[in-house]
This record gives C-alpha cells, sequence and structure tokens, in this order.
C-alpha cells in the first residue's frame, strides 16, 4: 500500500449519518434573529422557506443524523468519492509533505453541490413542494439542484450572479438539460432585483443580490421553497458525508492529517472536509491546522467582523452572527463565482472567532499558477474556486519543504473546472487581473450593518 495512488471505499462504506458539530461546539452559536424584532426566531419563522425536516436539522444538537435510504441511493452514483495521494505533486514540489486530496468532482454535477442539493430536493419532495428558487454563483450550486429536481420531479429556477452568467454560459445550458431555468442576476424578473438595476443597471450581480431574488419568489407562493447551497448549518451538515469517507480512506493509507485546506466561500466544502476531523479533536483528540482559503478580492473572514448581518442584499432573510463584509458589499468579478459572497457559515465564524480554524487569502493569479501547477503533475483541472485550496495545500507543502518537516496536508478538491475554460484561456493569454476590492465601498457595506 506504500506507493498507491488512490483510496477507494466500497458502496457498503458510504456513511449512513451526517455529522453534526454543533453537537460538539465549546460555545453554542448565537441565535438566529428575527430582523423586525431582534429576538431569536423558531421553526415557524422559517417554514414559509424551508421544509421541515431541513429546519429540524437546521437547529439540531444531535451528534448523528441518519442520511434517508432515498438519499443514499442516489448518492451511490458517485459515492463514495476517492482519495488520492498527490505523488506527482509532491515530486514536482521536491517536498518532503505527503499530500492528499479528496476528490469531488467525480459527481455528475462536477462538484461536492449534490451532496446537499440531493438531501434538500428529496426533503421537499417529502413535504409536497412543486417548485425550488435558488441561487448560484460559478454555477455549481444551480447544476447540482437542477439535478436534484430532476430526480424527484421538481421544478428548479436558479438566479445565477450575471458575472458568471456571462462567463460561463455552459452552465445555463447544463441546468437547462435538466429541465430547469436560469436567470441572470439581477433580472427584471423580482421587485429585488428591479430595485438594484434601477440604482445600478450595469450590476454585475453578487450572491446577495441573487439570494435575495430567490427568497422573494419562493416567499410569494405556497408550493414554492428556497434553497441554500452552503452557509447554512443544514446544508454545512449533509457535507460531513466527505470527512466521513476521508477519515475511513486514510486509515487504509494508515495517515493522519496534520493541516486540513479548504477554500471558503460560504463555507459548505470546507466544513465537509474539516468538521468530522474537527469534531474528533474537540473531543479530545489530535489537533490539526484548519486552514480556510479565501480569495484577496472577498476576504470575509479576514477582513470581517463576526457580527449579526443579513444573508442578502434586499433584507429579506433573517439576521445571522458571521463574518461578513455587509450585505451591501459587492465583490469584484474575479472568476471564483462560488466565493464571491459577503458572508460566511455561521458555524465557520463562530470556530474561526474561537481559534480553532486560521483564515488565509490568497489573490487570483496565483490560484490560477497553483491550478495549473497541480494540473501538470495530476492531470485533474480544478475549478478556479477549488484553486484556491490547491494554492494553500501547495503553500504548506513549500513551508515543508523549507522546514525539513514531513507533515500530512489534507485538501478538498471540491470541483472541476471542465466549465471554466475561459477562464483558463484568459489566464494564459494574460487577460486575468488580480482584481481589489474598493475600501471605501467596503467601509460603507459594514457601515450598513444592523445595530443588535
Amino acid at each position: 500500500m506504500s506507493e498507491s495512488i488512490k483510496y477507494i471505499l466500497d458502496e457498503s462504506d458510504l456513511p449512513k449519518s451526517w455529522y453534526n458539530i454543533n453537537a460538539d461546539l465549546p460555545e453554542p452559536l448565537a441565535p438566529v434573529l428575527h430582523p423586525g424584532t431582534k429576538k431569536p426566531i423558531g421553526p415557524d419563522d422559517l417554514a414559509v422557506l424551508f421544509p421541515d425536516a431541513v429546519i429540524e436539522q437546521e437547529m439540531s444538537t444531535e451528534r448523528e443524523i441518519e442520511i434517508p435510504e432515498p438519499v443514499r441511493d442516489v448518492y451511490r452514483q458517485w459515492r463514495p468519492s476517492p482519495l488520492f495521494r498527490a505523488r506527482r505533486l509532491e515530486k514536482a514540489l521536491g517536498t518532503p509533505a505527503k499530500i492528499y486530496y479528496k476528490y469531488e468532482g467525480v459527481s455528475p454535477a462536477g462538484s461536492h453541490k449534490p451532496n446537499t442539493a440531493i438531501a434538500q430536493a428529496f426533503y421537499n419532495k417529502e413535504q409536497g413542494v412543486k417548485r425550488i428558487t435558488t441561487e448560484t454563483g460559478a454555477g455549481q450550486w444551480g447544476s447540482s439542484l437542477a439535478m436534484a429536481g430532476a430526480f424527484f420531479g421538481l421544478q428548479i429556477d436558479v438566479f445565477m450572479v450575471k458575472v458568471s452568467f456571462q462567463q460561463k454560459p455552459y452552465r445555463k445550458a447544463f441546468m437547462e438539460t435538466f429541465g430547469a431555468t436560469c436567470i441572470a442576476s439581477p433580472s427584471d424578473t423580482t421587485e429585488s432585483g428591479r430595485a438594484v438595476l434601477a440604482e445600478h443597471p450595469d450590476s454585475t450581480g453578487s450572491l446577495g443580490i441573487a439570494i435575495s431574488e430567490a427568497v422573494e419568489m419562493a416567499a410569494k407562493s405556497d408550493d414554492t421553497k428556497y434553497a441554500l447551497g452552503s452557509v447554512l448549518n443544514h446544508v454545512l451538515l449533509h457535507q460531513t458525508v466527505v470527512g466521513r469517507e476521508c477519515m475511513k480512506q486514510l486509515e487504509m493509507a494508515g495517515d493522519a492529517p496534520d493541516i486540513i485546506v479548504g477554500c471558503t466561500g460560504g463555507g459548505s466544502n470546507f466544513a465537509g472536509m474539516a468538521f468530522p476531523f474537527l469534531g474528533e479533536q474537540l473531543r479530545g483528540g489530535r489537533e490539526i491546522e484548519f486552514v480556510a482559503v479565501e480569495p484577496a478580492a472577498c476576504p470575509t473572514l479576514c477582513r470581517g467582523p463576526h457580527a449579526y448581518d443579513f444573508g442578502d442584499t434586499a433584507h429579506l432573510t433573517p439576521l445571522v452572527k458571521m463574518h461578513t463584509l455587509g450585505s451591501g458589499f459587492v465583490p469584484p468579478g474575479f472568476h471564483a463565482g462560488g466565493l464571491r459572497y459577503h458572508g460566511m457559515a455561521p458555524q465557520i465564524s463562530h470556530l474561526t472567532a474561537l481559534g480553532y480554524i486560521k483564515p488565509r487569502t490568497y489573490e487570483q493569479l496565483e490560484c490560477f499558477a497553483a491550478g495549473v501547477q497541480f494540473a501538470r503533475a495530476e492531470g485533474i483541472i480544478p475549478a478556479p474556486e477549488a484553486n484556491h485550496a490547491v494554492r494553500g495545500a501547495i503553500h504548506e507543502a513549500e513551508k515543508c519543504k523549507e522546514s525539513g518537516e514531513s507533515k500530512t496536508i489534507l485538501f478538498n478538491l471540491c470541483g472541476h473546472g471542465h466549465f471554466d475554460m475561459q477562464a483558463y484561456t484568459d489566464y494564459f493569454a494574460g487577460k486575468l487581473k488580480d482584481l481589489h476590492y474598493d475600501e471605501s465601498e467596503l467601509a460603507m457595506a459594514l457601515a450598513g450593518l444592523p445595530v443588535v
């Protein structure tokens, strides 16, 4: 086994439950607040947007939550996903570090997002919902929910951030193949979209704006619910199938991680990989360094205060305590569309504030350089979002080369870049630039944080 490249689990090894880190937090999460009363919300406040089972999971403190058999049946289409030892990359870097990556690009949608899309579609179908609205940045989440809608007979309406909609036309075609509709956001379909366009006719959009449009549409129809691809507790919960598989695979390899790296936009792929390991640490297990990598042009964890804020731009959502750049912040149009969100998952924000997670930022060009280096060594072209995790892992491996330490580095290669080749074309042509946000616009967005 010493020279193994990949570690494959049998379908029978597919986890039977998700892991809920709320059960092991040293301090509980701050409550979600009603924006009007500023008092903690209850299940009834969320019922207009989410099915009952999802609301229960959002608020649960049970450590193990069973994965329904119909969900596991669909998971088996691509799960368990492979764990790879990046031996050729290690050699190219000349590092004594051992690098492993969990590859979620083997899913039909090409990313980790179906892990929660399938679950959310199932729970909505069980409750008699006919339609689900959602937002998407790079398109991976919208693609995944479109596929899940086809599997469970649901109509899916996706508001896609306009700059990504324009950059990635094949994502729209992908969603439409599964029967979903894909609308560039901001749009004239909703009041919140029209309000943005009235003030900023050339708006490139943001995840916050797209969320507003999706939430507004869902709230106006009795047979429609809303689904989110990241940020919320139940989404991160569903992704822990990734880390739980990883634990078994690393046992097969006779190894254990010293450092776990993931990219963070809303936080779902990072949490899915890290939380099962972090949970063991919180229960007295071995210590691991957890590195959350975000784009320098949208540094939510590194620059945003840990404060109550709206999850969307039009202020239609409850108030959650999270690291935030302000709900009105619109990041530059860099290519990693899935990382262009003003906020961060409350669970990740909480654990970062407690010192368990170390955030770090990288510029766009160095992330693409890392993705190309990885592709030439390992044969997989990462999505622009995943390039941030690749850059973080390479950085850690380079530090091991300098120190002579042989640490074990694990990262989540959360999706492939096959729909992102225009970004690579632009990179090779020298058209990509390191984009930077306007400090004054950030200051204005933060000045608008709600007073709690």
